[in-house]
């Protein structure tokens, strides 16, 4: 029982960092029909911006004002390289064959795992504690951690602001307005290719505070951390049903559970693979994901 608690709580921490990510592939993939394969690396430039940043900034004690100013930081300088990367890769292919935009998505990926190594040294770095980790809860060998609860509170805020943002704002209307019709929604006056940047502003500061939690959980850092962690969220997209926002958020907490109960009851060595078999088994038997609708498009 107290396993069974233990990976509980550890899968929905990383669940929650699944979530986040897979929210921009999904809202991506909503309004451009786009699977943004950068989306992994935009996860590893948050966790390289907050390195740096509380680095250049001088903060060595664990606090909570250093940890929201990284945070927030690092958040906007992955929603400015999202915006860039959308108007530099993506919006000149905006009328050519899908394919076009998948291969650049690849190649941008390519290019930022390159970059990254050239320009942060291809070493692994260990992420700056901002925050003390303690001991907050205790019941037999069953603990929850200060970074595991702070891991549940932001990802629950930035889940519900997004909800809040694409149901009861203009922009996050004029968003669902651009998934159902491009065509349609130009013609009622909203700027759609606003609109999109808008959507990969959000999306990639959602990856940005993934990239900060995770690396305070798990401190390790490297210019290649995203491909993994990538995959899974574009995994759990999928599962959910790659489109589909409370898709996004099941599917990443099932995943974040999957490896975490396959690692505590079978072997760690089969961690990655639950993510693939679970790909596999979605697109036999329900394509669309389990919240997502019937399409004659499969992912």
């Amino acid at each position: 029982m107290s396993l069974f608690l233990q990976q509980l709580i550890n899968g929905l921490a990383w669940g929650s960092i699944y979530a986040l990510i897979a929210l921009g592939y999904t809202m991506v993939y909503g309004v451009l029909r786009l699977i943004n394969f950068a989306h992994g690396e935009v996860y590893m430039m948050g966790a390289m911006a907050g390195y740096y940043l509380t680095r250049a900034l001088g903060f060595t004690d664990p606090s909570l004002l250093h940890f929201s100013i990284v945070l927030l930081s690092s958040m906007l300088c992955c929603a400015l390289l999202g915006a860039s990367i959308e108007k530099l890769a993506y919006k000149p292919l905006r009328s050519a064959p899908r394919i076009s935009s998948l291969i650049t998505a690849i190649g941008v990926s390519l290019l930022l795992q390159n970059g990254g190594q050239l320009i942060f040294g291809a070493d692994p770095k260990f992420f700056p504690e901002l925050l003390s980790q303690t001991v907050l809860f205790q019941w037999k060998e069953v603990r929850l951690s200060s970074i595991q609860l702070l891991i549940f509170g932001v990802s629950l805020f930035l889940m519900f602001l997004l909800h809040f943002i694409v149901m009861k704002t203009k922009v996050g209307k004029a968003m669902r307005a651009v998934s159902f019709s491009h065509t349609a929604a130009a013609f009622v006056g909203i700027p759609v290719n606003r609109i999109i940047r808008w959507t990969f502003v959000l999306g990639s500061a959602l990856a940005g505070a993934a990239g900060v939690l995770a690396s305070m959980y798990n401190p390790k850092i490297d210019p290649l951390m995203g491909m993994m962690p990538g995959l899974k969220a574009f995994v759990a997209a999928v599962l959910g049903g790659i489109g589909n926002i409370p898709g996004a958020l099941l599917g990443g907490f099932v995943m974040g559970l999957s490896e975490t109960f396959v690692s505590g009851y079978l072997s760690s060595t089969y961690r990655d693979a639950i993510a693939f078999v679970l790909l596999i088994l979605i697109l036999l038997f329900k394509p669309e994901g389990l919240l997502g609708k019937k399409s004659q498009e499969k992912v």
